[in-house]
């Protein structure tokens, strides 16, 4: 059974970083492309990034596009959400999401593995 389990989110002041971090346990990771999504509340979840299985290819949504960087040590079966220059309009609830033999896309319904989600919160 593929579970993801997530990590590193937390309250930081606006200006901030913070490094999430995604394990991935019951299945071979270096198969699967990651994702990253975020859901604020009141609001849909919505597309944060992915990299693909192969880890050559990225992907950002433009909110954070040059502030947010994906990574993946498959040694680690780990992806990484690196989050800088944090904005109060960051604060959410950041989901990873797993598909195997996928590509770095936006699109919620190709990832059939998520985990449980974690809270981060940005001060300003």
């Amino acid at each position: 059974q593929v579970q993801l389990v997530e990590s590193g989110g937390g309250l930081v002041q606006a200006g901030g970083s913070l490094r999430l971090s995604c394990v991935v346990s019951g299945a071979t990771f270096s198969d699967y492309a990651m994702g990253w999504f975020r859901q604020a509340p009141g609001k849909e979840r919505e597309f944060v990034g992915a990299i693909s299985w192969s880890g050559v290819s990225t992907s950002y949504a433009d909110s954070v596009k040059g502030r947010f960087t994906i990574s993946r040590d498959n040694a680690k079966t780990t992806g990484f959400l690196q989050m800088n220059s944090l904005k109060p309009e960051d604060t959410a609830v950041y989901y990873c999401a797993a598909a195997k033999w996928g590509g770095a896309t936006s699109r919620r319904n190709t990832y059939p593995y998520w985990g449980q989600g974690t809270q981060v919160t940005v001060s300003s």
